[in-house]
C-alpha cells in the first residue's frame, strides 16, 4: 500500500542536507523531519510516520491465512504479513482500525487481543475501554476508569466496529482496590478446561493489574456464552507480594507493584502446544523509595513458567522458573499470539504451530527524554518477531551454578550431569533467514590474550548488518575480571562495545561513546545497558568446559538487538552519527584468553515495507 502523495511530499520536503562527516549540531535546531532517515531502521515494524506504542491485537485471519500485527497510538493501527519478513499497512498512511470516542471509551483505547473466529465467525476484539485518566499504580484508582469491551471486524481487519452496548466485563472484582485492571489477553488452555470442567475450546481472558498495599496480580475470566457477552470471574489466579522478587532478583528483576500486558500460552520444544507447559509474559512496574505519584522508575519485561492447580474450585498459577524476556530498559509491552501451521507464513516455511511475540522499543524512554522528536518525525519501533518455545540445556555439570533459583530449573539428573529447562527465544525463523541470506563475509577467527581492540579486516558497507559469532572461554575465566566481545558502529569518533564479563555474569552494551550527537543534543540516551546470562559448565567429549557464548547481533541502523544462546535478548538504541562509524572490532579486557570463531557479517538486511513510498 503506497503512502498518499501528500504524506510522502510532507515527509521529504522538510528534510535538509546534513553533513554526517562533520560534528553534529544541536539537532533540536534543525527543521521538522530533517532527521527522518538518519536513524530509521528498515527491517523492523514502525508506522509510516509518528509514534508507535504497545504491540497488541495480533491474530491470524482464518479466512486469509494472513497474520495481523497491531500496535497502539491514538487508538490502534496494524499491518499484515504472509512471511514475518515483509509487512503491508492495513490502512493508508497507517490510519487506525479503532479509535476512542465511543460510549465505553470516551478517553482512550488501551491494549486488547483478538479471538480470530468470534462473533458471527469474525475477528472479535476484547480491549480496555477507558473513561477516566490518569491511571497509574502510584495513585488511587478511579472506579469505572477501565472496562473491557468488544469490537468486531467485517472487512479483513481494516476496521473494528464497536458493539453498541456496554462493556462485557464492566468492573474489577467486587471491593478489590486495584492498582490497574487492563490489557485483556484471550487464550485457550486444555489444562484449565480439565481443572474447571470447561467445554473444549473455551476461551479465557487474563487481565493485568494489582491490588493496592498487596501487590501485582493476574485476574482470570472464563467465557460464559457463545457470543462472548458474559465472562465469569475466576479471581486472582496469580498474585505476588508487592515489589517481591523471583529468587534473589538477579535473573528476573522484580514483580513490582502492578502487572501489565500479560499473555498466557502453552509451549513444548517445537513451539505452541495447547497441552504444553504453561508460560506467561508480563510487564512489571515498580519504583525506588520514595515513590513519586504518577512515576514508574522501572518497567521490566518478564516471563515465567509454572504449574496450574485447583483447590476448592479456585485455579492458581505457581511459577517454577522466571526470567527477563528482554533486558533492554526501553524494551517493554511484549504481545504475542499463536501462529498456526496453517497460516501463510508457516505454510511457506514449513513451521509448526508457534507462539510469536513482538516487543515495543520505546524511542524516548517512555516519554521522559527530551528527544528531537519533531526533527525525526517518528518515535519507537517493534522489535523483530520472536519464536518462543520450551528450551533445554543438555549435558550440564551438576554444581552450584544450576542449583540457584533462576531462569531455569533442573528437569533431569544422570550421574552428576543434568538437563535444564528454560524459555527458548529466537528471532522468528523466517526473519532470521532473510536477515542472513544476503551478501556475507567471514572474518577469520582469532585468539586474544591481552587487553585492546583489533579491527576486522573488512568493514560492512552500511549500518544495516548482522554479526554472528561464537566466543569460547577457558575454565579459568569463571569469577575472573575477563571481558570480551565486539565494538560495533565504530570510528575514530564513536563506538559501542558489546561484551560479556564473568565478574557478574553479564552481557553489557556500553553506549558511553556510542553517539557524537549525545554531546550536542538532549535526549540522545547513552546510558549503558546490561543483562544477566549464566554460561554453565558443560560436559563435552568427557571433558568439562564453559558453555560458549553464541551471539547474533542485529544492527538495523539505530536499533541493536543482541541475542545469545537461544535464551537471552537485550535490545536498545545506538544512534551513531558519523558515516564512517561502520567498523567492527574484536574487544578484550582483563586477564585470560578468549577465542573468537564462526564470525560472519551479513550485509544489507531487508526492507520490511516494500510497498511504502518515500
Amino acid at each position: 500500500m503506497k503512502l498518499s502523495p501528500a504524506v510522502v511530499a510532507g515527509s521529504l520536503a522538510a528534510r535538509q542536507d546534513i553533513d554526517y562527516n562533520a560534528a553534529p549540531p544541536n539537532l533540536s535546531t534543525l527543521g521538522n523531519s530533517s532527521l527522518f532517515d538518519t536513524w530509521r531502521p528498515k527491517a523492523h515494524i514502525l508506522p509510516p510516520f509518528g509514534q508507535i506504542g504497545d504491540p497488541c491485537m495480533h491474530y491470524t485471519d482464518p479466512e486469509t491465512g494472513l497474520s495481523h500485527v497491531g500496535w497502539l497510538h491514538g487508538g490502534a493501527s496494524g499491518a499484515t504479513t504472509d512471511d514475518l519478513v515483509t509487512y503491508r499497512d492495513l490502512n493508508p498512511d497507517g490510519k487506525q482500525f479503532i479509535v476512542s470516542g465511543g460510549k465505553n471509551d470516551p478517553i482512550a483505547v488501551f491494549d486488547g487481543s483478538v479471538i480470530p473466529s468470534g462473533i458471527d465467525g469474525k475477528p472479535t476484539l476484547l480491549y480496555t475501554s477507558v473513561s477516566y485518566l490518569p491511571i497509574q499504580w502510584t495513585i488511587q484508582y478511579t472506579r469505572g476508569s477501565e472496562t473491557q469491551s468488544l469490537a468486531v471486524s467485517h472487512d479483513g481487519g481494516r476496521n473494528f466496529t464497536k458493539l453498541q452496548q456496554g462493556p462485557v466485563i464492566p468492573s474489577p472484582p467486587f471491593a478489590v482496590n486495584v492498582t490497574g485492571w487492563r490489557d485483556p489477553f484471550v487464550f485457550q488452555n486444555r489444562q484449565l478446561d480439565a481443572h474447571l470442567g470447561s467445554a473444549p475450546g473455551t476461551w479465557y481472558a487474563v487481565i493485568s493489574g494489582g491490588v493496592h498495599g498487596e501487590g501485582p496480580s493476574q485476574f482470570l475470566y472464563r467465557q460464559h456464552d457463545p457470543d462472548f457477552q458474559y465472562w465469569e470471574e475466576l479471581g486472582q489466579w496469580w498474585h505476588e507480594p508487592a515489589n517481591s522478587t523471583w529468587g534473589n532478583g538477579n535473573w528476573a528483576g522484580r514483580w513490582g507493584y502492578n502487572f501489565e500486558v500479560s499473555n498466557i500460552f502453552s509451549l513444548d520444544e517445537q513451539g505452541y502446544n495447547a497441552d504444553g507447559e504453561v508460560f506467561t509474559t508480563l510487564g512489571a512496574e515498580w519504583s525506588l523509595d520514595p515513590i513519586v505519584p504518577q512515576v514508574s522508575d522501572f518497567r521490566e519485561m518478564l516471563w515465567a513458567a509454572g504449574s496450574i492447580s485447583c483447590d476448592d474450585g479456585k485455579v492458581k498459577f505457581q511459577p517454577t522458573m522466571a526470567g527477563k524476556l528482554d533486558w533492554g530498559t526501553s524494551a517493554y509491552a511484549a504481545a504475542g499470539k499463536e501462529l498456526p501451521a496453517t497460516s501463510k507464513a508457516s505454510e511457506k516455511s514449513g513451521a509448526p504451530d508457534r507462539f510469536i511475540s513482538y516487543l515495543w522499543l520505546t524511542g524516548d524512554f517512555y516519554g521522559t527524554l527530551d528527544f528531537p522528536t519533531r526533527q525525526q518525525n517518528w518515535t519507537g519501533a517493534l522489535l523483530l518477531p520472536r519464536e518462543l518455545s520450551a528450551g533445554k540445556i543438555s549435558n550440564v555439570v551438576d554444581n552450584e551454578l544450576v542449583r540457584e533459583t533462576g531462569s531455569w530449573r533442573v528437569v533431569g539428573n544422570n550421574s552428576g550431569v543434568v538437563e535444564l529447562s528454560t524459555l527458548k527465544q529466537q528471532i522468528a525463523r523466517e526473519a532470521l533467514s532473510a536477515l542472513t541470506s544476503g551478501n556475507a563475509f567471514i572474518e577469520p577467527g582469532r585468539t586474544l590474550n591481552s587487553p585492546g581492540t583489533v579491527p576486522f579486516q573488512r568493514s560492512p558497507e552500511s549500518k544495516f548488518h548482522v554479526i554472528t559469532a561464537s566466543i569460547s572461554f577457558p575454565k579459568s575465566s569463571r569469577g575472573s575480571d575477563l571481558r570480551a566481545g565486539f565494538q560495533i558502529l565504530s570510528s575514530k569518533h564513536e563506538s559501542t562495545t558489546i561484551y560479556y564479563q564473568f565478574s557478574d555474569e553479564s552481557l553489557i552494551v556500553d553506549r558511553s561513546n556510542s553517539s557524537a550527537a549525545a554531546s550536542t543534543t538532549n535526549g540522545i540516551d547513552s546510558r549503558n545497558e546490561a543483562g544477566r546470562l549464566r554460561l554453565f559448565d558443560l560436559v563435552r567429549d568427557g571433558r568439562e568446559e564453559i558453555e560458549s557464548l553464541d551471539l547474533t547481533i542485529v544492527i538495523d541502523n539505530s536499533i541493536v538487538e543482541v541475542h545469545a544462546n537461544g535464551r537471552f535478548a537485550l535490545s536498545t538504541w545506538v544512534r551513531s552519527w558519523y558515516t564512517s562509524s561502520r567498523e567492527i572490532r574484536f574487544f578484550h579486557d582483563g586477564n585470560g584468553e578468549v577465542s573468537f570463531g564462526d564470525v560472519t557479517v551479513h550485509e544489507g538486511l531487508f526492507n520490511a515495507w516494500p510497498e511504502r513510498g518515500g
